[in-house]
C-alpha cells in the first residue's frame, strides 16, 4: 500500500449541474467551461482522527451528455466511471496531459 493513503481517510463526492460545475472551474482553474469532474485535494488530518483526502465534484449534466460517447448505456455507469477517475486524481495518478 502507498504509504500517502492513510487509513480512516475520507473523501466526499458531490453530484452537481452544469452552472455549478462550470463556476469553479472558472474559479479554481482558469477555465470557463463546463467539465465532467473535478478534484480538490485538501490532505488534512482532521480532529476527529480521520484524514480528510479532498473532494470530488462530478457534473450530472456531463455525464448524461458524454456516456454514449465513452460507451455507457446507464447514466449511474458513466457517474461511477467520473468518481472513480477523480479518486484517482486525488491518489495522485494523473494523465500525461493534465496540467495539475
Amino acid at each position: 500500500m502507498d504509504e500517502t493513503v492513510k487509513y480512516n481517510s475520507r473523501i466526499n463526492v458531490h453530484f452537481v449541474d452544469d452552472k455549478i460545475i462550470k463556476n469553479l472551474n472558472k474559479k479554481h482553474r482558469g477555465k470557463d467551461y463546463e467539465t465532467d469532474v473535478l478534484s480538490f485535494h485538501m490532505d488534512e488530518s482532521m480532529p476527529d482522527g480521520e484524514f480528510y483526502i479532498g473532494d470530488i465534484i462530478v457534473n450530472i449534466d456531463q455525464a448524461k451528455r458524454q456516456m454514449v460517447e465513452y460507451g455507457n448505456d446507464d447514466v449511474r455507469k458513466e457517474l461511477a466511471q467520473l468518481v472513480e477517475h477523480g479518486v484517482l486524481h486525488l491518489l495522485g495518478i494523473h494523465h500525461d496531459n493534465d496540467d495539475h
